[in-house]
């Protein structure tokens, strides 16, 4: 207990200083951007004086140290800025979004961890056999599918030709959770499939490695239900790739989600980032960059927790 609190520990003393390293990334690669933000802020018609007494005002003329100091001490403060006029905070207009672009990845997420552990497992029982070659030929075809051009298909399919769900649009959950569902399902789906193939591949190795090591024929060998070995014992062993794996997904699916939220025209993070591209606002890029980064390095942060628990083996390390 006491080797994994310290393991733990050691993660956890590590994130400040990625969080650290991450806002200093964002901040300079949008910082250093060819964009003008008193041209944005003031539009085109803007004087130079009055470009000139904007920038100013708001420390564009400090030395790029001192505007990072600042940024940072803002950020701390939950304070990311306003957009250009018409200005609305950037947090409020996040808060707002960001609860939906969770709400996509985490059911995308599902649907991938729940499709991948039954064809993995299925695949690696029969191996070699038809189901095995059958879920081969999919998941490969699932990995080559890119989630933009999955989501057209599935708008023409089941909202066009078989009107099962909506085109687009968004239901809140506290409003109607069947609604909620049925205009979270295809993004979902579109988002889940590349991933769910790509796990597939990983839990049917990681099981099939598993299910040719000597305790399990052992086990099976001394009288013990070959599904109660399985279920126990070779099925939690086998999770231990899978979990590392699923943590670099994650991210996948947080970029993902942008784009499909942008073809279902869901309000999430994906509508603020292109709003905020096509506006060559900084501040509002930066904020959704920042968030979306965040949360990918505290998600694989838990993921790198979860693996500690899981695998008792690297506790001695």
């Amino acid at each position: 207990m006491a080797q994994l609190v310290r393991l733990a520990g050691r993660r956890l003393i590590a994130l400040p200083f990625m969080i650290l390293g991450i806002t200093l990334l964002v901040f300079l690669v949008l910082q250093l951007a060819p964009t003008d933000p008193a041209t944005n802020a003031l539009g085109e018609s803007a004087s130079d004086a009055a470009k000139a007494a904007w920038r100013q005002d708001n420390g564009y003329n400090d030395p790029l140290i001192v505007r990072y100091l600042g940024f940072l001490g803002h950020l701390f403060q939950g304070n990311l800025g306003n957009t250009v006029p018409p200005a609305q905070p950037v947090g409020s207009l996040i808060a707002t979004a960001f609860p939906l672009t969770l709400q996509l990845t985490f059911l995308g997420l599902i649907i991938a961890v729940v499709v991948a552990a039954i064809l993995g497992v299925v695949a690696a029982l029969y191996r070699d056999r038809w189901p095995d070659q059958v879920i081969r030929v999919v998941s490969i075809a699932g990995i080559a599918v890119p989630s933009f051009w999955l989501a057209i298909l599935l708008i023409q399919q089941f909202a066009l030709t078989w009107p099962i769900f909506p085109t687009g649009g968004y239901t809140s959950p506290q409003d109607s959770f069947t609604g909620w569902l049925q205009s979270m399902f295809l993004p979902a789906v579109a988002l889940a499939v590349p991933v769910a193939a790509s796990l597939t591949r990983v839990v049917r190795t990681s099981m099939v490695e598993e299910l040719d090591r000597d305790y399990v024929r052992t086990a099976i060998g001394s009288g013990l239900p070959r599904t109660v070995v399985i279920g126990r014992n070779v099925f939690r062993n086998a999770l231990i790739t899978p979990i590392t794996v699923l943590g670099l997904r994650v991210g996948y699916l947080l970029g993902g989600a942008i784009v499909i939220e942008v073809i279902f025209d869901l309000p999430g993070m994906g509508q603020l980032i292109l709003g905020g591209v096509t506006a060559g606002d900084t501040n509002l890029v930066q904020g959704v960059t920042i968030t979306i980064a965040l949360t990918f390095v505290i998600v694989n942060t838990i993921v790198d927790l979860l693996y500690l628990v899981v695998n008792p083996r690297i506790r001695t390390v």
